[in-house]
């Protein structure tokens, strides 16, 4: 029905950047909320930032700053641009999308995730 793909993570020097991708595509008409999250080992999953179709953003106080989140004119693409990365970053980043117009950090529809690794 719908597919998320995530791409643009990979190695990076503390202070860099990195954008990333989450491209969808099916059958459905419309993705109100989409969201980009993330999981280190020994961590429970942690919201990084969201945005609807409406344009309404968040970005989590972890972020605060650095992080930016947006969507294409055709609400298909969300992106993540994320700058001065801190080892504290490094994790595994997952998109998430879903029908429902309400914020959730459960929603329908889930990407297999991109790793981002930040040295120092």
């Amino acid at each position: 029905q719908v597919q998320l793909v995530e791409s643009g993570g990979g190695l990076v020097q503390a202070g860099g950047s990195l954008r990333l991708s989450c491209a969808a595509s099916g059958s459905i008409s419309s993705l109100p909320f989409m969201a980009w999250f993330r999981q280190a080992p020994g961590n429970q999953r942690e919201m990084v930032a969201y945005i609807t179709d409406r344009d309404e953003t968040r970005v989590g106080e972890s972020v605060k700053d650095r992080f930016t989140i947006s969507r294409d004119g055709a609400k298909n693409t969300m992106y993540l641009q994320m700058n001065n990365l801190k080892p504290e970053d490094s994790a595994e980043y997952y998109c998430g999308a879903d029908y429902r117009a309400w914020v959730t950090t459960k929603p329908a529809y889930w990407g297999q995730g991109t790793q981002v690794t930040v040295s120092s």
